[in-house]
């Protein structure tokens, strides 16, 4: 087992460089938040380097209640499958959630959101809690698990005043459950449980 808690390490980071961007001149952290942010006019740019600058970025600090859940993910994903496992699969789910909204919103988006800040941890987390379900025991539990993952990520794309961020959140969960279910095939039972 590693010795480093990456999960923490990657919130801690992540949060103390919220705290130092808060500090900053209003007009450059607004220019370093565009910089880093994986939003329509960026992609369209070719500014690919964005889907992985935005995992690292926050436009404030997370709440405390978040911030743990983030780190008790990360923590039990490395716990379970490896570091390695919960990076790939938080920058998979991050990235590929992005480039779906992406997809959408690039012949759709008004100028206003296709200049939108879009940075945060929130897309990786949903992707590395969607896939942890396959750690849960087989059967109702895992599959109930996973609708009810769904539900809740979906209530906010179905109701009057969503934002392409609510749609990523899903995209992002679907991701990690579509990973939950590859491990499922290719390990059997083999994997670890919850317990």
């Amino acid at each position: 087992m590693n010795p480093i808690p990456w999960g923490a390490v990657y919130a801690g980071g992540v949060q103390c460089g919220a705290y130092a961007l808060g500090r900053t001149e209003a007009a450059e952290r607004e220019r370093l938040l565009r910089d880093c942010s994986t939003n329509v006019e960026n992609l369209a740019a070719g500014r690919w380097e964005t889907l992985l600058s935005s995992a690292f970025v926050v436009e404030e600090p997370m709440p405390l209640p978040y911030a743990l859940l983030l780190v008790a993910v990360l923590g039990y994903a490395e716990y379970a499958y490896g570091a390695w496992w919960a990076a790939a699969v938080f920058l998979f789910g991050h990235a590929a959630a992005t480039l779906l909204v992406y997809g959408v919103l690039r012949r759709t988006a008004d100028p206003r959101t296709r200049r939108a800040v879009d940075v945060g941890t929130s897309y990786g987390f949903n992707a590395v809690l969607g896939s942890l379900t396959s750690a849960l025991p087989r059967g109702t539990v895992r599959t109930a698990a996973r609708v009810g993952l769904l539900a809740l990520a979906a209530v906010p794309v179905v109701r009057r005043g969503r934002t392409f961020t609510d749609a990523g959140h899903l995209a992002a969960l679907g991701v990690g459950i579509g990973v939950s279910l590859a491990l499922d095939y290719l390990s059997g039972a083999k994997h670890q449980k919850i317990m």
